[in-house]
């Protein structure tokens, strides 16, 4: 196990990937994540192994997983032998193991995680005060909100922001656009909130926002959402008019259905998109009839869109959500009026074949998938991919092990935990070398006549 070793498997996914190891979990088998984090330094089994230890209270078994990734010195597993040691009652360990460079090599990264880690411990004054001196933008002034959260330090904090905060507001009107604090105006509304000051911070950023003293979008939806949070429907509804109804009308349309107003929000964005046939108010819109389960509805409201150029953003959030749902997802992508424009002939046509095998019609599922000029990847995987949606998992197995690559090995690791052979799934999944080396010489990507990936968009 090195250093860099472990590195590549966290930049790369590689070895057993996050959601192997999470369904490994899932299936029960905790000490076989154990053997293979120890046994063949698996990062992400670290990970896991570590995360259900500590919620079980055994912190000594969970430092003992990690010591071997510990001994390498990356400093991702001194932070998480960090955590532990903070969660088992030894903060001053904790600490002691991960304290910055007092040569000032630090990064802002570390120092973050640090003040971060100091908060935790309860040593919040410590966190502030490393902090402070390195505020010079949004990020910094970020965190030290974030670690001062229920800490008894907002006024202190709003004290810090206020001058920034002043700042950004004179920025726009000095064209000053790459303002470093561009983001202190809606933190200082933030705080003010938290503080218990909701009539200050709706008062103070309704002020910003009425005299466009503002820098960007994000300080336009966080008044809104403050709004919404407070129930001023009245001032939502006029913030939502005008010119910024693109950004605001869906959130006031939510908060007219968080309030128990659906037909009302219903007709308020019917009505949005007669007068203004905006592609993001056709997505709201559709998307929430699909969460209410009027998917005939939802098609009707999108189908305008499909011709656009640019369909995916009315047509996926209509697909996603119906990915587990695959007799209304059938309905869905074989609806006449859902058809097929510029690049998304493929997504359609991955989407039919995976909806097929989830009502049982694998046979046809497979044709269709065969059938396809431009495979998205190794048609073998994809057909044992469909087979498994099936439940045949015994047959996806088959085609999985009769391929033998390092994508069919993968694939076939959470096939065989899904069957109940979690152990023969860790030995056949690769190794973190053996991906590394696949990937030094990678098989090239299939595109479509645009030069687009034809990878899958899951």
């Amino acid at each position: 196990m090195h250093m860099d070793d472990l590195a590549w498997q966290a930049s790369n996914f590689g070895g057993l990937a996050p959601r192997t190891v999470d369904l490994l979990l899932e299936h029960g088998h905790l000490e076989l994540v154990i053997q293979a984090a120890v046994g063949r330094g698996e990062w992400f089994c670290a990970e896991g192994a570590v995360e259900e230890l500590c919620r079980a209270g055994e912190f000594e078994r969970a430092l003992k997983v990690m010591e071997p990734f510990v001994a390498t010195g990356w400093p991702a597993a001194l932070w998480a032998k960090a955590d532990i040691l903070l969660r088992s009652g030894r903060p001053q360990e904790a600490l002691d193991l991960v304290h910055p460079d007092t040569a000032g090599r630090t990064s802002k990264t570390e120092c973050h995680d640090f003040a971060r880690l100091l908060a935790r411990a309860g040593r919040i004054d410590e966190a502030v005060d490393l902090l402070v001196p390195h505020i010079d933008g949004w990020w910094t002034l970020s965190v030290l909100v974030e670690v001062t959260e229920g800490q008894d330090r907002d006024e202190q904090v709003l004290e810090l922001i206020a001058p920034h905060a002043d700042s950004a507001r004179h920025a726009r009107g000095e064209s000053r656009w790459n303002h470093p604090f561009s983001n202190a105006q809606e933190l200082q509304a933030q705080v003010l909130e938290r503080a218990g000051h909701t009539g200050d911070a709706i008062r103070v950023l309704g002020q910003d926002i009425a005299g466009h003293h503002y820098l960007t979008q994000n300080t336009l939806t966080a008044y809104a959402r403050l709004l919404a949070r407070h129930g001023r429907l009245d001032e939502l509804r006029e913030l939502a008019t005008g010119q910024n109804a693109h950004t605001v009308l869906g959130i006031y349309a939510g908060a007219l259905r968080d309030h128990g107003r659906a037909e009302e929000a219903e007709t308020l964005m019917r009505e949005a998109i007669a007068a203004d046939d905006w592609v993001g108010y056709r997505a709201w819109l559709s998307s929430v009839l699909v969460e209410d389960g009027r998917l005939d509805d939802a098609i009707t409201v999108a189908e305008p869109g499909f011709g656009w150029y640019d369909c995916s953003n009315l047509l996926a959030p209509l697909v996603y959500p119906l990915l587990h749902r695959p007799e209304e997802l059938l309905h869905l992508v074989e609806h006449p009026s859902v058809v097929p424009h510029h690049d998304h002939e493929d997504f359609q046509h991955w989407w039919r074949a995976l909806a097929l095998a989830g009502v049982g019609r694998v046979d046809e599922a497979i044709a269709l998938a065969e059938a396809d000029p431009r495979p998205w990847t190794d048609p073998g995987i994809v057909k044992a991919d469909l087979l498994g949606t099936a439940g045949q998992f015994d047959a996806a197995a088959a085609e999985l092990r009769a391929l033998g690559t390092i994508k069919a090995r993968e694939e076939l690791c959470k096939v065989l935990v899904r069957q109940g052979q979690a152990a023969e799934a860790i030995a056949i999944h690769p190794t973190a070398a053996e991906q590394r080396a696949a990937k030094a010489k990678p098989e090239p990507v299939p595109l479509n006549e645009n030069g687009y990936s034809l990878e899958p968009p899951f």
